[in-house]
């Protein structure tokens, strides 16, 4: 352990100097999104190959299959929510994977950061399309595609909302925006200390 230490310290890896690093505050963050907004379309490509949609998109077979989706993922699932799930699309050659989310302030969607951004991530590698949607395509399934690029691209938050925003509309609701910042402060202790 006192190695590991030392070459941290060599390497200053560790720096008292410098300020913790601070997410952008709930209200900023809604400031920015909400600032010179712009209408998107039903779906929009938001990374390479990664798109984020609405439910009228989600539902639209032909459009999925023109943009050449092989997974999907549900931010909406269940009966009370966008109803669409593994047999609608048993026609299409997509893998599915459903997130039972509710687009409410104190919906704690933190718990399925890891496991969307695994399967996001997985997705990607073997070279397929993926298509995440709620039912605007605004709040819970651009959360999860913020969470997933900063887990799995390296991005900050802000770094992440900016790259979103620059080709689709956006708008989590505070409560998941907190959840962000959540995740953005966790992800900085571990990398920051050895920027």
């Amino acid at each position: 352990f006192s190695q590991i230490l030392r070459f941290m310290r060599s390497n200053e890896c560790m720096s008292l100097r410098d300020p913790p690093y601070e997410p952008p505050s709930v209200s900023e963050l809604q400031e920015f999104l909400l600032a010179d907004r712009k209408p998107t379309g039903h779906v929009n490509q938001v990374w390479p190959n990664l798109y984020i949609g609405n439910e009228v998109a989600a539902r639209d077979k032909g459009s999925l299959h023109s943009l050449g989706i092989t997974h999907i993922v549900n931010a909406a699932q269940g009966r009370q929510r966008v109803n669409t799930g593994p047999r609608f699309y048993r026609d299409m050659t997509l893998d599915y994977y459903g997130v039972e989310a509710d687009d409410a302030i104190d919906f704690i969607l933190s718990p399925f950061f890891y496991p969307t951004a695994r399967y996001i991530r997985a997705a990607l590698a073997m070279g397929g399309r993926v298509f995440v949607h709620c039912l605007m395509g605004v709040s819970r399934s651009a959360t999860l595609v913020l969470a997933f690029l900063m887990i799995a691209e390296g991005l900050t938050l802000k770094e992440a909302v900016a790259a979103v925003r620059s080709h689709r509309d956006i708008c989590p609701n505070s409560g998941f925006l907190q959840q962000l910042r959540s995740l953005d402060k966790a992800s900085s202790k571990i990398t920051s200390s050895c920027l």
